[in-house]
């Protein structure tokens, strides 16, 4: 069986042990509370030697006992007080090795480095399960009481008492918020406190996520130090995706995608700041990633293009099976080709490089100066580097082969100099603020266009198709002509904004 994934949305209390836990049936209206019950949790915990995975705020268990026995990996996400949990039981993969697919999606993390056992952590816990008026469960309320032993050099066992509140189920964003805040407010008041430390694992071997990432510029902050804020804050953002991007979790290769061409761009708009002998084979790595990516987002893009289009349609079976199922299979080829480009050693080598350009920088000519200055500058070379498109426009008939792609051109100066105007962003100036919105609107209007264009040249190589029954081509034309549609009016739209 595949892995299962949740997010796990939970607060932490440290209490004093044996402190009464308080009535938490009154948190809804006409709520209840169940009969506790109490469970005893063993887990190994595995991280590097030098426990990056707890660094990065991530854990790697394997765990007996409770309701769900087996491997868990638990990492950052996007949903407040929430974490990415994936596991995966014994009868899948046994209790020995790390799982293979758990080792895949701490790859950008861990790269050439061995995961081993770093704690071992003993919870007696006793769980209470609240329900709404309906009897349906909301939360989990857990006492814990917890022996941990770290295993790293000069580790000792540590024993504490903590609580947790986690959400069940999918609950509504602003019902789950008003759930938890309801629930810390009633925990405090019964003498819990915020938790010390964001794990249990943390608190065992005594590591905390580190915060590298330069939160603020200084005002007079010079390019380098600009350039290494913008490097480490995509850079941080790819490492985030990555193990989403490899079980295709929504939108995650378009944003893995994005953060690595918005890393190449930086590299490429700001040659002086760093040596180009360092720079430069990065940038070109990262643009080979970003084919690779791009190659499963394209598909991805078009079959969802492609069930659009048909969704209104009585399309023959031959026709459905052209559009939907072969690009299925072509966008399962790409995304396997993408998940092995990720396994490779150069993609590691890369991370590594990167690493190295934001930690150990070897300074440009450029590195010295006023960031706000050489950001200026950037700016504005790809400002006119836009507008020289634009002007060129002008030479080619309107919807000739040389016009359509000359408004692709436009469209790719207009996306690097939107790049460029987000990467000085922490500047705070108004004006490359001003011209990165108007990139923004220039590369949203072309790029739908720009899909027309490729979905139509698609449908064009299927019309071509001599197999196909008179009632696909017939649906091919319609289709089409929707897309012709869609694309003048991306075309018109772009004009106005002019």
């Amino acid at each position: 069986m595949p892995p299962s994934h949740s997010i796990e949305v939970e607060v932490k209390f440290d209490v004093a042990p044996g402190l009464p836990a308080p009535d938490l049936s009154g948190l809804v209206a006409d709520g209840s509370a169940g009969q506790p019950e109490t469970f005893l949790l063993e887990a190994t915990y595995f991280d590097t030697p030098g426990t990056l995975l707890a660094k990065n705020r991530m854990t790697l268990r394997r765990r007996t006992g409770g309701t769900d026995a087996g491997w868990h990996l638990k990492r950052p996400s996007t949903v407040p007080s929430g974490r990415r949990e994936t596991a995966l039981g014994f009868d899948e993969v046994g209790h020995e090795d790390v799982p293979q697919a758990l080792r895949e999606q701490v790859l950008a993390v861990i790269r050439s480095e061995p995961l081993v056992p770093v704690a071992t952590i003993t919870t007696d816990r006793t769980v209470t399960t609240v329900h709404d008026a309906h009897g349906v469960a909301l939360a989990e309320f857990c006492e814990d009481l917890v022996s941990a032993e770290s295993l790293l050099p000069g580790g000792s066992v540590n024993r504490w008492a903590e609580w947790e509140f986690e959400l069940v189920g999918e609950p509504a964003p602003e019902a789950a918020a008003k759930l938890l805040k309801r629930a810390r407010r009633a925990l405090q008041d019964a003498g819990a406190s915020p938790a010390s430390s964001v794990s249990k694992l943390a608190r065992a071997i005594g590591t905390q996520p580190h915060d590298d990432l330069i939160r603020a510029l200084p005002k007079k902050a010079t390019a380098l130090g600009l350039v290494q804020f913008d490097l480490a804050a995509h850079r941080d953002a790819l490492l985030t995706w990555d193990p989403i991007a490899r079980e295709n979790g929504d939108d995650a290769v378009h944003q893995m995608r994005v953060a690595t061409r918005k890393i190449r761009s930086i590299l490429m708009s700001y040659p002086g700041v760093i040596a180009p002998e360092a720079a430069a084979p990065v940038a070109e790595e990262l643009r080979l990633l970003a084919e690779v990516l791009g190659d499963a987002r394209d598909r991805e893009v078009r079959l969802a293009a492609n069930e659009h289009l048909l969704a209104s349609e009585d399309a023959p079976a031959d026709l459905v099976a052209a559009l939907i199922d072969d690009e299925r299979a072509e966008h399962e080829r790409a995304l396997k080709s993408m998940r092995f480009a990720l396994s490779t050693p150069r993609y590691l080598r890369m991370l590594d490089d990167l690493d190295r350009l934001i930690d150990a920088p070897i300074p440009g000519h450029a590195a010295s100066r006023e960031a706000r200055e050489v950001a200026s500058q950037a700016v504005g070379e790809a400002y006119a580097r836009m507008i020289k498109a634009r002007k060129r426009l002008r030479k080619f008939s309107p919807w000739s082969p040389e016009w359509v792609e000359q408004l692709h051109t436009i469209r790719k100066r207009a996306k690097a100099l939107r790049y460029t105007a987000e990467s000085a962003e922490p500047l705070r100036r108004r004006s490359l603020e001003r011209a990165g919105t108007e990139a923004k609107k220039v590369q949203t209007h072309l790029g739908v266009f720009q899909d027309t264009v490729i979905n139509r040249a698609h449908l064009a190589s299927l019309a071509a198709d001599t197999s196909l029954s008179r009632e696909a081509l017939f649906v091919l034309g319609r289709m089409d002509a929707r897309e012709e549609a869609r694309g003048r009016r991306a075309v018109k739209k772009y004009r106005r904004s002019q």
